[in-house]
């Protein structure tokens, strides 16, 4: 059998802060690896470095010690990383189909060329239509849509996604996990999420990696062998409880 091909390595990656009282260390000793178009969840404690170690693989803060390797030496996270932050982070003075643009502009990329792209994104998303209203006209879960449409109009390789939908209800939630499944399924981009919700990664997700408290280290990784599409059925099934029980466990959550 072939082996598959690695997208990214994590290995023994450390992120440490100076602080008053000393080194504040916040990512342990971290590795693991994330393969072609996988959904890769991220659980742990709170506080336990998640959103730092998305920053670090995006080049948005700088890695203590340890490696991060791409497929490719020539990768560039400014233009093949996309990120969805817990709060879509709109401009409320530019319009939709502006706000998709705006990595264009930073990258100083040709804004015409890519306008048909951010249409068909937009699309993609199920905002069609929505193009020239302003983020204040939508809800809480098309603004997230807007930013995912903008996280992939410069096409990525991955997208790092941190904890998105955390700020939504309950139902919208729900429906937004449906609307990344095929989002992602149409895309074809390695996706890698953090989540506090145990449930919703592993509905979402190939792998779960779960990290332990501060300075996190990597406890275990779950590989869910639950068939795709997944339905909302799925989730009252033994197989997706033994999946969601197993990780509490390892996360000590009694």
């Amino acid at each position: 059998m072939k082996e598959k091909k690695t997208f990214l390595s994590i290995r023994e990656l450390r992120k440490t802060y100076r602080t008053r009282d000393g080194e504040l260390e916040a990512l342990g000793s971290v590795s693991f690896d994330v393969y072609p178009q996988e959904f890769v969840s991220i659980v742990g404690p709170s506080g336990c470095g998640k959103t730092t170690l998305l920053k670090v693989i995006a080049g948005l803060l700088p890695k203590t010690s340890g490696e991060i390797i791409v497929d490719r030496e020539n990768f560039d996270p400014s233009r093949e990383v996309g990120f969805v932050f817990q709060k879509p982070l709109l401009l409320h003075w530019r319009k939709v189909l502006d706000n998709v643009l705006l990595p264009i502009e930073i990258l100083k990329l040709d804004r015409k060329k890519y306008t048909k792209r951010a249409m068909e994104l937009l699309e993609l998303v199920g905002l069609k239509g929505f193009e020239n209203r302003y983020p204040n006209e939508l809800s809480g879960g098309m603004q997230q849509r807007v930013s995912i449409a903008r996280a992939l109009i410069h096409d990525p390789k991955l997208i790092l996604m941190d904890e998105p939908f955390g700020a939504l209800d309950a139902i919208t939630r729900e429906k937004m996990n449906f609307e990344l499944m095929r989002i992602w399924s149409e895309a074809q981009k390695t996706i890698l999420f953090i989540t506090h919700e145990i449930n919703e990664a592993v509905f979402l997700s190939d792998r779960v990696i779960v990290l332990s408290a501060r300075p996190s280290r990597m406890l275990d990784c779950f590989d869910i062998e639950l068939p795709r599409p997944r339905t909302l059925e799925l989730k009252t099934t033994p197989e997706f409880n033994r999946y969601a029980i197993g990780i509490y466990k390892m996360l000590e959550v009694k």
